[in-house]
């Protein structure tokens, strides 16, 4: 985005406002593309008008869970949700055509180049690259097949290449049970029941679609608090309810329910599907078949999760004990990393803003030295290491490619986009090969 607060020295703005050291430059590495990557890099353009601001991603598509997150049949996505979400990927667009702000897609941290690689190139280095692995549970008979994260669940219908030859198998079984507190726990259960008739126009993956066509899963039992409404507003679903009267709040989500199910009473809907409740549980055991070679079952018990990066206010902090925590200078985070797994795509802005304002009080107060005379390299280091190691990563010119391509693939099946789907398809795409 042009332009940006133009201010010499610190000045104090509004709660929201930012104040900026302009005379100068500071080399930005944000690590991750996501919606709290872009805001960051949004955020410390306009800050910091001699910031330059780089933006990796070890995928060739930009926007994380923008793309690969947000369920294609989300109840709001025909009107205000889907108009939304294209305003926040029109303005990470602006943000990465800003001549200050570069995208380099197809890089991955830890093989392409290190983090502390990063860390001597660029005077600071905001980590924002989510949750892109799953944590063990630790629990007996997690392994045992037809076992999925939602991560690997919620990719797999979005059509993330990680996740394009995952094949669930939809077909052994009539019940389903989603373990999860938050959205993706609702979007995985509404995935699974929704007519397949109302997915063919959405954006979902088509391997996807396919698949959701063949399924058997006519139950499916769920422990969330969320967004009960828009189930309650899906067709073709009876809904059995527990431990819902225990207080207030969740006597009115039990009411809401039961009327929505009590209202279709009469109604004749052919493969009529179910969907249970099951409130403040986590799996103890996961339960195998009888030859042991996939899950049949799952026991419960009362739960809670938590699990970040240590920090204050967004800067990374080291240590084990309390007496031996440090704050890493220049290196701070954002995101999911910084606050666990939860909010929703907006959060990431108020996320993005305190790890900004951290940033902009590290410099106002000497924490983060920027050398007037030879300040560090930044990009032009970053574009060295990838020839080096003969890397070739996707600029933002190469996901616009990737876009057009997708649109006019979707145009003619009457869908938004049809997603490319494969790391070759992607790249030959993005890169010309």
């Amino acid at each position: 985005m042009k332009g940006g607060f133009l201010f010499r020295g610190w000045k104090t703005l509004t709660s929201r406002g930012f104040c900026s050291l302009n005379d100068k430059s500071l080399r930005v590495c944000v690590i991750g593309s996501g919606p709290a990557g872009f805001y960051t890099a949004e955020k410390m353009l306009k800050a910091h008008e001699r910031a330059e601001v780089d933006i990796l991603d070890r995928l060739p598509t930009p926007f994380g869970l923008v793309r690969s997150g947000v369920a294609p049949d989300h109840p709001e996505t025909k009107a205000c949700l889907k108009t939304w979400l294209q305003i926040v990927v029109n303005q990470f667009s602006r943000a990465a055509s800003n001549e200050r702000c570069s995208f380099f897609g197809n890089v991955s941290l830890g093989s392409d180049v290190s983090l502390s690689e990063l860390r001597d190139m660029y005077d600071v280095v905001v980590v924002a690259y989510g949750a892109e692995s799953d944590r063990s549970l630790g629990v007996p008979g997690e392994n045992l097949t037809g076992i999925y994260s939602a991560r690997e669940f919620v990719w797999w219908y979005n059509g993330h290449p990680d996740c394009r030859y995952m094949a669930p198998d939809l077909k052994c079984t009539d019940t389903a049970v989603v373990l999860g507190q938050g959205n993706v726990a609702l979007d995985v259960a509404r995935i699974l029941l929704r007519p397949t008739s109302e997915l063919q126009t959405t954006d979902i993956a088509e391997h996807a679609l396919i698949s959701l066509q063949e399924s058997t899963i006519r139950c499916t039992w769920l422990e969330d608090e969320a967004q009960h409404r828009q189930l309650a507003q899906q067709r073709n679903c009876v809904r059995f309810l527990e431990e819902l009267k225990a207080s207030r709040i969740q006597r009115r989500v039990y009411d809401l329910l039961c009327k929505s199910a009590t209202s279709h009473q009469g109604h004749d809907f052919a493969g009529q599907q179910e969907l249970h409740f099951i409130f403040f549980r986590k799996p103890d055991e996961f339960l195998p078949s009888e030859d042991q070679s996939r899950v049949e079952g799952v026991r419960l018990e009362k739960t809670c999760l938590k699990g970040v990066v240590p920090n204050l206010k967004g800067r990374v902090l080291s240590g084990d004990q309390p007496e031996t925590v440090n704050i890493e200078q220049g290196l701070y985070v954002v995101g999911w990393l910084k606050r666990g797994p939860t909010g929703i795509v907006a959060t990431n802005l108020y996320c993005a803003e305190e790890t900004v304002t951290s940033i902009l009080e590290d410099i106002n107060e000497g924490l983060i030295a920027l050398p007037s005379g030879s300040p560090k390299p930044g990009r032009q280091a970053l574009l060295q290491v990838l020839e080096d190691k003969n890397i070739r990563f996707v600029p933002f010119r190469g996901w616009e490619k990737i876009d057009s391509k997708e649109k006019l693939e979707g145009q003619l099946r009457n869908k938004p986009r049809e997603k490319l789907t494969t790391w070759d398809e992607l790249l030959k795409v993005a890169l010309g090969r």
